[in-house]
């Protein structure tokens, strides 16, 4: 299978009793707590509407999918395409308690936790905090840049329910330059051969810029075949508002052309991604945001709208829930949210079945048992 039986029919049981009755304090729309004094908000000189916002198909019944958890912003790198340096440069130093952390996954219950950062092998109890959530019942992704898993492996025990998740952005030259260090590819191939040797999950995680050659995204694949790795996520890269350098990012018109060949890639590897998701990237399917179904929770609170945009931190995860006018946000809507086709907006809408096809449960299932 492509994900752990647990995983699988865990998520499928979420949904499905989430749908079904959705906690109605998390539907409530209250006037924006935006707090406009904070310097961490960040947006554009020109938000506008382009058209009159369309009712979202979920939004009343709003739920969580994956919490993406972020218990420090501190790096061992300066990624060209990384907003959260930039973004929270003032309080790169702070992070959360292991006890603010555990509240957070309590607080929105999301079945997948992503610990993610900064990098979250720098985090002193990162072995405790996950041994914690996996206690929970939640599965787990850390994702990291791969250069302190031989370092810090012993702080974990294999599980079916954890999954160390490596950025790769292709191979050894193009990384390097992507994270603006000599060696970091090797470090991450090591970190990769001691987990999987220590019978660890591991799956990679990898940006597709304007300039990246998908021929290497196959070379790598290939690459770590000898690995054995588990899986591979593809996202594309988004110029969101702390790293707006649109020479790297692209359109929505790049990003259906870059993915137009994906299929024969997810043919011959485990792609993480879901076949309605690829689709969406090909341009051959709609999908809405769903930002709202993985929410971040930091050393600020609960970031508001979404992974990407900051206007507001939250102090609870119902304000986040109720406080955000996410009817304003999505294609269409703000001029921000434009040209994203990011994996944390849009495969939650994958998950949930909007706007989805007859064909698509079985072609879901088909994928899953792969």
């Amino acid at each position: 299978m492509r994900f752990p039986l647990s995983m699988t029919a865990g998520m499928a049981g979420y949904i499905a009793r989430n749908k079904l009755r959705p906690k109605p304090e998390w539907q409530l729309n209250r006037k924006n707590g935006t707090d406009v004094s904070s310097p961490f908000r960040i947006i554009h000189s020109s938000v506008e509407r382009t058209r009159r916002p369309e009712r979202h198909p979920m939004i009343g019944k709003r739920f969580p999918l994956v919490l993406m958890l972020e218990p420090l912003h501190a790096c061992n790198l300066t990624c060209t395409g990384c907003g959260r340096i930039r973004e929270y440069e003032t309080s790169i130093t702070e992070k959360l308690s292991v006890e603010q952390c555990l509240a957070a996954s309590d607080e929105c219950g999301a079945p997948i936790v992503s610990i993610c950062g900064g990098e979250p092998l720098l985090y002193p109890e990162i072995g405790r905090l996950s041994a914690e959530i996996l206690k929970r019942g939640r599965h787990i992704y850390l994702c990291t840049n791969g250069m302190m898993i031989g370092k810090r492996l012993a702080e974990f025990q294999p599980d079916g329910r954890f999954f160390f998740n490596v950025h790769l952005d292709g191979m050894e030259k193009t990384h390097d330059i992507a994270v603006e260090r000599e060696g970091v590819f090797r470090q991450a191939i090591e970190g990769i051969r001691a987990a999987k040797q220590a019978r660890f999950k591991v799956c990679t995680n990898t940006t597709i810029y304007k300039e990246t050659d998908m021929k290497e995204i196959e070379e790598l694949f290939e690459y770590l075949e000898q690995f054995e790795v588990d899986g591979h996520m593809l996202s594309p890269a988004y110029g969101y508002s702390a790293v707006n350098d649109r020479e790297i990012f692209m359109t929505r018109d790049d990003v259906h052309e870059k993915f137009r060949d994906i299929d024969r890639l997810a043919r011959r590897f485990r792609l993480n991604s879901t076949p309605v998701y690829l689709d969406f990237l090909k341009g051959e399917r709609e999908l809405p945001c769903t930002a709202w179904g993985n929410p971040t929770y930091n050393i600020k609170g609960w970031k508001g709208p979404c992974y990407l945009i900051t206007d507001a931190h939250h102090t609870t995860f119902e304000d986040l829930m109720t406080k955000t006018p996410w009817e304003n946000y999505g294609s269409g809507n703000d001029p921000r949210c434009e040209h994203c086709m990011t994996h944390c907006g849009y495969e939650p809408s994958a998950a949930l079945g909007i706007n989805a096809k007859f064909s698509d449960n079985f072609r879901l299932l088909s994928w899953a048992l792969r």
